[in-house]
């Protein structure tokens, strides 16, 4: 017995050796859960058991669990490593069609625009719309919009936020008159095609609290356009009954081609200090090409482009289990799911239990290299204990067999 007892501890601590080197291994694996060998006692079965007399047969490995414990952070700079501070695997579809599950945020863009991993897995997500507003709950492999430009947009609303001096005279009423262009502003507006439209408005008192407002559309003389009227209340507000009509701009390649935007004056004032402008601004924009993407701690990817826009181009989606422990680790810093793990409950990052996103970052193997050193000289002097087992019995039958 005492021969299969030591040879039981040599193949335990044999196996314990090879978890412990695996773990030594994979100490700079991106993502990687160390792993332990856990043993248990073995005894032949007997009726004098019941009776403490059965000295037992050995031990086996009862398993090779997983420590999912959260890894350091490492700060990389590149916009598709993603770490995830928290709970939750990133959830990929091989090129075979299987589902794995995997912490290693190690992402790169193939050629038709997915987020893949280095097996070739899809990174699975949420489809969004530009303002990163979820638009379903099923997940769907990532595909970011790297084949082209994002196309131009027509201006359809100019805003402008300004104070207009109250203690300026009315036009025409002193000598010398205000120059008319004294208080005035301008920025570009856009066509359908992105070329610029440049606009300018230029304002005249022309009584108490009351404005003409002279427009300018591709530098035209604005003192030779119709002007629309804009009045304050006595406490220095826009009059909520002023109503500013739409401004016509023409395209600058065909004068005939003429669109409307609408204008917002809403939080312009009259008070009693110098003209200023503290905000302009308009919706077009020209076109513009992919410069860099951006991931947020919710997993909104934004994909930002040359022409100063930012669109989201969907969310990375989240996966936990009820049971981590039961999932089957495969090659690649991959697990797939078992009976044992139960089914995969899907999330944004952040929501429920989910841990959050990290752009730009990786998260490190939570191996303890000093810890799995110090392991794996005790698992040395267990695998030699137990050759000293085995040596000793057979010492102990050859002096049996030698006696006269």
């Amino acid at each position: 017995m005492a021969f299969q007892q030591g040879l039981s501890g040599l193949n335990s601590s044999a196996r314990n050796l090879d978890v412990i080197g695996h773990n030594i291994a994979n100490a700079n694996t991106v993502g990687m859960k160390s792993s332990r060998a856990e043993f248990g006692e073995l005894y032949a079965s007997s009726i004098n058991s019941a009776g403490g007399i059965n000295a037992g047969i050995g031990v086996t490995v009862s398993t090779v669990s997983q420590l999912f414990t959260q890894g350091n952070i490492t700060v990389t700079g590149n916009d598709l490593d993603v770490a995830i501070n928290g709970n939750g695997f990133f959830e990929t579809t091989m090129p075979d069609g299987a589902m794995t599950y995997s912490r290693a945020g190690m992402f790169k863009l193939d050629r038709d625009g997915n987020l893949i991993t280095n097996q070739g897995g899809q990174l699975m997500g949420y489809p969004t719309d530009n303002d990163g507003v979820r638009l379903g709950f099923e997940s769907v492999p990532l595909t970011l919009p790297t084949g082209g430009a994002v196309p131009a947009k027509q201006s359809t609303a100019i805003s402008a936020e300004f104070n207009l001096d109250a203690s300026a005279p009315v036009f025409n009423a002193v000598v010398p008159n205000t120059p008319f262009g004294t208080y005035a502003t301008s920025l570009n507006a856009f066509d359908a095609q992105g070329l610029e439209v440049p606009v300018g408005f230029v304002f005249q008192k022309t009584a108490n609290n009351t404005w003409d407002v002279y427009t300018s559309v591709n530098g035209a003389d604005p003192a030779l356009s119709v002007p629309f009227q804009i009045t304050f209340t006595a406490d220095g507000k826009l009059d909520p009954a002023t109503v500013i009509p739409p401004l016509q701009l023409q395209s600058p390649n065909d004068p005939a081609e003429v669109f409307d935007v609408a204008i917002d004056f809403n939080e312009s004032t009259q008070f009693g200090a110098d003209f200023g402008v503290t905000n302009l601004s308009q919706d077009g924009y020209r076109p513009g090409e992919l410069t860099s993407l951006g991931i947020s701690d919710a997993g909104v990817i934004t994909a930002r482009y040359s022409n100063g826009q930012s669109q989201a181009a969907g969310q990375i989606a989240l996966v936990n289990f009820r049971n981590v422990q039961g999932l089957s680790p495969s090659s690649g810093g991959n697990w797939t799911q078992t009976y044992a793990s139960g089914e995969p409950v899907r999330g944004a990052p952040g929501e429920g239990k989910l841990g959050y996103l990290r752009s730009g970052a990786l998260e490190d193997s939570n191996v303890d290299l000093t810890g799995e050193l110090v392991n794996m000289m005790t698992a040395q002097r267990a695998y030699q204990a137990n050759a000293q087992t085995i040596k000793t019995q057979d010492q102990i039958l050859s002096t049996l067999l030698n006696m006269r």
